[in-house]
């Protein structure tokens, strides 16, 4: 039986049903987010937002059931009493280390957890608004969408704050102040600045781009209480590397979390001592992850305080929804490709085989987005131009296309 249960999860065929399924549960829901934004908004914005919560977490969660339940993906989390009161409760700015081709996915894993899934969102490249399903999704959830010119991203950064704390229920905003995935030519050109500039060089990181962070922190004192700094590691000898390909393949990753909360209110108010305490807390963030590497642990070297670990137990409510997408999209679709592919006819045969063929073109490209080999040469190419990477705003990992925003 568990010989035939990996069998299946390996399947190409079980992949494209599943491809089939969140696309086109992606366009329904991006439909209706159209049809809302077009015909609610401007009438009752509570309403409009509080429904689109719901979207955004029926779209999102078949992702979280896929590390969940299909994979049986284990997050640890190391999170004090005292901070895991505030989680989920509050608006938050998020502070995480962009090191892996899923770690949005075990970010929103986490969210997922603390009910917060349907509200996340983050600084992303405008580019990303136009791309089908998340993109569109993305843009309707009032995303932080940026140009990389400060000058208009300033203006942007403050407006999309104001309009995202606005929100009736807690709004968690992922600012990935690496600005792009780590690599290893992306860390080399990190370092020759930083020895360039007379900065201290990161081991595990890229050194953070703070202008996105000192911009954001004016419009955030008012209305968001914390900033929640998550520093996530996978031990470099895991027998299953963390990859979206192997979590469609039901290999199970075990991934280790910090969670660390600072009230806005204790933040530096002048922006370069913000700027300060950015390079600050990556150097705690880099110490952590070596004594990880090294000891197995975030606070054996690391000079952090020990927290408790949790193992936040995954959810029926991502099988549920992602059951009844995959029950809703492929019966029709599968029952109207057969038809296509059995009909006898040669222009109806080529029409059915062209949808499954672009159907698998999609799943390929989404996979391929995801994996850091694939990953720009944005960072390096800046800092080997002498540009500052405190001068760039930064921008998010995304689900589909998780390297076109560097």
């Amino acid at each position: 039986m568990a010989g035939f249960l990996s069998m299946l999860k390996q399947s190409t065929l079980v992949h494209l049903c599943f491809a089939i399924s969140f696309f086109t549960s992606g366009l329904i829901i991006n439909s209706v987010q159209c049809v809302l934004y077009l015909g609610l908004k401007p009438f009752n914005k509570h309403l409009y937002r509080t429904i689109g919560y719901y979207l955004c977490y029926s779209f999102y969660s078949q992702l979280v059931f896929l590390a969940d339940w299909w994979s049986d993906t284990k997050l640890n989390v190391y999170i004090s009493d005292e901070d895991m009161k505030y989680c989920g409760t509050e608006h938050v700015l998020l502070l995480m280390n962009h090191t892996y081709e899923i770690d949005w996915l075990l970010g929103w894993m986490f969210c997922e957890k603390v009910r917060v899934l349907g509200n996340c969102k983050a600084y992303a490249k405008k580019v990303i608004q136009y791309i089908p399903t998340i993109g569109w999704a993305w843009k309707f959830a009032e995303f932080v969408f940026l140009e990389r010119s400060f000058e208009k991203d300033r203006e942007i950064i403050g407006r999309q704050i104001n309009e995202i704390l606005d929100y009736p229920d807690p709004v968690w905003l992922l600012l990935n102040a690496e600005g792009t995935r780590f690599t290893e030519q992306k860390h080399e050109a990190s370092v020759k600045f930083a020895q360039e500039k007379g900065m201290v060089p990161l081991k595990h990181h890229l050194i953070p781009r703070t202008k996105g962070f000192t911009a954001s922190l004016p419009f955030l004192r008012e209305k968001c209480p914390s900033v929640l700094d998550i520093q996530l590691a996978i031990s470099k000898d895991s027998k299953v590397k963390p990859t979206i390909f192997n979590i469609l393949n039901g290999k199970p990753i075990e991934a280790h979390m910090c969670v660390r909360r600072f009230p806005t209110a204790t933040l530096p108010t002048r922006e370069e001592d913000a700027a300060v305490w950015l390079q600050d807390l990556f150097r705690e963030k880099d110490r952590m992850q070596d004594s990880f590497h090294r000891t197995g642990s975030f606070f054996t070297d690391s000079g952090i305080a020990e927290r408790p670990r949790l193992q936040l137990h995954r959810r029926p409510t991502t099988l549920v929804n992602t059951a009844f997408w995959v029950v809703a999209t492929l019966t029709p679709m599968l029952y109207y490709l057969m038809k296509l592919l059995f009909s006898g006819e040669i222009l109806y045969f080529s029409i059915g085989a062209g949808i499954i063929f672009a159907f698998y073109m999609l799943m390929v490209k989404a996979i391929g987005m995801s994996k850091i080999s694939k990953a720009s040469s944005y960072g390096a190419e800046k800092l080997k131009n002498g540009h500052s990477p405190t001068h760039e705003t930064s921008a998010p990992p995304a689900a589909t296309e998780a390297d076109k925003d560097k």
